[in-house]
């Protein structure tokens, strides 16, 4: 039986007995009549597990044209990150490290600081152009970050045990972090990653292009391939990306795709140290070069250091790449949390 998985028409149920005894076996449900159990499992896991988030939101928005991490899109003034605490808490996170730049941490710590530690315990770790640069002896001058493969190594010194990481800017959806969750509790190990993946015509946005790590699973759920593609759009009906020569590549609708909501043991640090040593010897003065999770995830995989679990969510992915997508998401949010999150 795969991980907890739950999508439109039937939902995975962990229960009190497969939970206590070790098992992954579970009770299938129809989705819309299984409230009272999913409550009650997820009630369950909470109660067993301690889980943490690390969240990427060091991100410049230039194409968004200001700090859309503390922007307001709730009916009360909530930030998306606000939704992704409550959602993440509700699973069984009891902590997140937040991953900023130095210069906007006092904007944010006023505007959201406050507002997030009522949701959870609170760390943050700070993402500089010179972090994890201290075997260097020049460091480069550039105003973008690394990139998130960076990011997550900034919170090192904040995380013993699994992880998951996400985007700032992202509304995952509450089944999403319960698969995490599960995951986490259940299955994560040091060589054995996890991943909850999204169709990539759930995730594109009207107004422009957009970043994804294309994924290939194979049959047995596992991560075959990840390739961070930067310039996803739509072609009339088709989805189509350009490639670093200026081809055009059309995906299927339903390829998956990473949208950076991966689960991590703390043996990806290691990792990440090694193969960022590796980016800065090749790339130190190239001023737009990224080091992207889904190129590090790749290059275990072809290593066979590691193998990664992916779950396909269904649910509703919605997230901020340029202003006009505020009006989706806020619209969205609004469906979803008419009155706001609880007091």
């Amino acid at each position: 039986m795969p991980l907890a998985y739950f999508n439109r028409k039937e939902t995975f149920i962990p229960t009190a007995r497969n939970i206590s005894d070790g098992k992954t076996e579970g009770d299938f449900s129809n989705g819309a009549n299984s409230s009272s159990a999913r409550f009650f499992s997820h009630m369950l896991l909470s109660s067993l597990m301690s889980a943490t988030l690390i969240v990427l939101a060091a991100g410049i928005g230039s194409r968004y044209g200001g700090l859309k991490q503390v922007d307001s899109f709730g009916p009360k003034g909530e930030t998306i990150l606000e939704f992704s605490l409550y959602e993440a808490q509700q699973a069984g996170f009891d902590k997140a490290v937040i991953v900023l730049r130095k210069d906007i941490e006092e904007e944010f710590r006023r505007r959201i600081g406050s507002r997030l530690e009522r949701v959870m315990a609170i760390e943050y770790a700070f993402q500089e152009i010179d972090t994890a640069l201290d075997w260097l002896s020049e460091v480069p001058v550039r105003t973008k970050p690394w990139g998130t493969g960076h990011a997550i190594l900034a919170a090192r010194s904040c995380v013993r045990e699994p992880f998951a990481t996400i985007n700032a800017d992202d509304l995952y959806g509450a089944d999403a972090f319960q698969i995490m969750a599960y995951f986490l509790e259940r299955e994560c190990a040091p060589n054995l990653y996890g991943m909850v993946a999204y169709r990539l015509s759930n995730t594109l946005s009207e107004n422009g292009a957009v970043a994804r790590g294309v994924c290939t699973v194979g049959a047995d759920g596992y991560l075959a391939d990840v390739v961070e593609r930067t310039r996803i759009e739509r072609y009339g009906d088709s989805i189509g990306f350009i490639d670093e020569v200026g081809q055009r590549h059309f995906l299927p609708a339903n390829t998956p795709v990473s949208m950076n909501l991966w689960g991590f043991y703390p043996t990806i640090f290691e990792h990440l140290e090694e193969q960022f040593k590796q980016f800065i010897q090749q790339h130190l003065h190239d001023p737009k070069a990224e080091f992207y999770i889904p190129s590090v995830v790749s290059q275990l995989l072809r290593e066979g250091r590691v193998r990664v679990r992916v779950e396909m969510c269904e649910s509703e992915w919605y997230g901020v790449t340029y202003p006009a997508d505020k009006v989706t998401v806020q619209r969205a949010i609004a469906r979803l949390y008419p009155q706001g999150l609880p007091s």
